[in-house]
């Protein structure tokens, strides 16, 4: 698979708070925020619940891919998304082991490794 996913029985605002806090404490920052709910509104007029793309990263492991492939920063950050169902937050995070893959670099795939564990804590601290 490509994503690894969980629902938070919480609304989209304090699922996002609890997120950002739950990445830090992992060494991971929010580095992007892509708003596709107001994207939809504005080019397109059409409502959809709150969805927006988020980039994570954490800057040594995006420093070792670089550096063993420059090319391979196409591959950053790790995304992940968080979409409203209802009064659910639904939060997918993007499987660096999948994506980075694609690279052949030896250290290119270590640091999936290390980054999928991360991710995955952080998502067993989530469902806590």
């Amino acid at each position: 698979m490509y994503e690894m996913n969980l629902t938070l029985d919480l609304p989209f605002d304090q699922a996002l708070e609890k997120v950002k806090e739950t990445l830090m404490a992992n060494h991971l920052g929010v580095v992007s925020d892509v708003d596709v709910q107001a994207i939809f509104k504005n080019k397109m007029d059409k409502e959809i619940p709150a969805y927006h793309i988020y980039g994570a990263c954490n800057p040594k492991l995006a420093d070792r891919v670089i550096g063993a492939e420059p090319n391979a920063g196409t591959l950053l950050p790790c995304n992940f998304i968080m979409r409203e169902e209802g009064d659910k937050t639904v939060v997918s995070f993007m499987d660096p082991v999948a994506v980075l893959g694609l690279s052949e670099a030896a250290e290119v795939r270590a640091v999936a490794e290390e980054a999928r564990g991360m991710i995955e804590k952080v998502m067993e601290q989530l469902q806590a």
